[in-house]
């Protein structure tokens, strides 16, 4: 085991050849055989999944209420919908207030402090409990998802001219019809779209009640079903447009502090732009962490004099206190979970001589 990190190693304070503890305070050596340990600390580590929709308005939007009767977004853009959240805590050592303490040979000392260690009341300076951190980023969808419709981009205009003619010494005007080609517009391309979507379900309709003179068997029948199915979701995407669906994953870390009066924290933030954000960019509405005491129960707001003072002869330790954590967007609670958070409990002490009872 290390005994101490290099961080610590040059922090230290003078034993007595009794069993004693003393928060660190001074820049002096430590003595041989002497065990640095923290008090333990509560991590909330916050995994969230996202879910992104990249969509991509059909260019026929506008028109989709007019020649199929339903309701198109005709907007492109992209959303980010929170799907899972977990919550965990984390024990890890409190770099603000690091002891050391002296055994000697007693030998109820060892086993006693051993047993705090076990029971996370205090935690050796070198202990940290490791996670990953994994994000995934957003793919983008492009406006060359869609297909053009298998029809004419041209069509036929018809124009009455009229010209004069001289007929028994009398001019007369008469009707001439002029022909001309010019390019569909974009409402003629939406109708003649409309009109293949009618028509291959009419189609398909034909094919499953046999109304229909050619014959299909099993397999053939299930294969011209799915051609149509495809055509029809292709064109119809022309009206309804194209969404792109991925996941975005990140992890957030909140420390709760003993100074913080409300216990409230700003777990993370999210933006329908950019995705998951940390609770420092603002550029996403935040999720706020709330940590709810139980009634009857206190903060402890221990100093780090105080937690000196109490190890004259003795070990100090943390006692966490367990809250209520909720997950908020805005006022809708998203999850919530009891947990234990040792900085917001107090700092007690305990002789490490005690005997052990058998």
């Amino acid at each position: 085991m290390k005994t101490i990190k290099s961080i610590l190693l040059a922090i230290g304070v003078v034993f007595t050849t009794s069993v004693s503890a003393q928060v660190l305070s001074s820049n002096v050596v430590l003595p041989e055989g002497a065990v640095v340990y923290s008090l333990p600390s509560t991590t909330i580590s916050v995994k969230v999944t996202a879910e992104h929709e990249s969509f991509v308005a059909g260019p026929y939007a506008m028109y989709a209420q007019k020649y199929l009767g339903i309701q198109a977004r005709q907007n492109s853009g992209s959303t980010y919908t929170v799907k899972e959240v977990e919550m965990t805590p984390y024990i890890e050592a409190d770099e603000e207030i690091s002891a050391a303490v002296n055994l000697s040979s007693a030998k109820s000392a060892s086993a006693n402090f051993l047993n705090l260690c076990a029971q996370g009341l205090i935690i050796t300076s070198d202990s940290y409990t490791g996670k990953p951190v994994n994000w995934r980023f957003q793919s983008q969808a492009g406006a060359e998802s869609f297909i053009a419709a298998s029809g004419e981009n041209i069509t036929k205009t018809s124009t009455t001219l009229y010209k004069s003619v001289s007929k028994a010494g009398e001019l007369q005007r008469v009707p001439v019809q002029q022909s001309e080609v010019v390019q569909m517009s974009v409402e003629q391309k939406a109708a003649q779209t409309a009109e293949l979507i009618f028509k291959l379900r009419q189609k398909r309709l034909d094919i499953i009640t046999g109304d229909t003179d050619a014959t299909f068997d099993g397999e053939a029948m299930q294969a011209v079903i799915n051609e149509i199915n495809r055509l029809e979701e292709a064109y119809l995407s022309m009206f309804l447009g194209t969404s792109v669906y991925d996941q975005q994953t990140a992890i957030f870390d909140v420390i709760p502090t003993a100074s913080n009066a409300k216990q409230i924290y700003i777990a993370f933030r999210l933006s329908d732009t950019e995705g998951l954000l940390p609770s420092t960019n603002v550029q996403g509405r935040p999720f706020v962490l709330e940590l709810q005491i139980p009634n009857g129960k206190s903060v402890g707001q221990t100093n780090i004099d105080e937690a000196a003072m109490s190890t004259k002869g003795r070990v100090a330790y943390r006692k966490p206190l367990t809250v209520i954590a909720k997950l908020k967007d805005g006022s809708k609670e998203i999850m919530q979970s009891r947990m234990p958070v040792y900085q917001l409990g107090k700092i007690m002490s305990f002789p490490l001589e005690t005997a052990i009872n058998k």
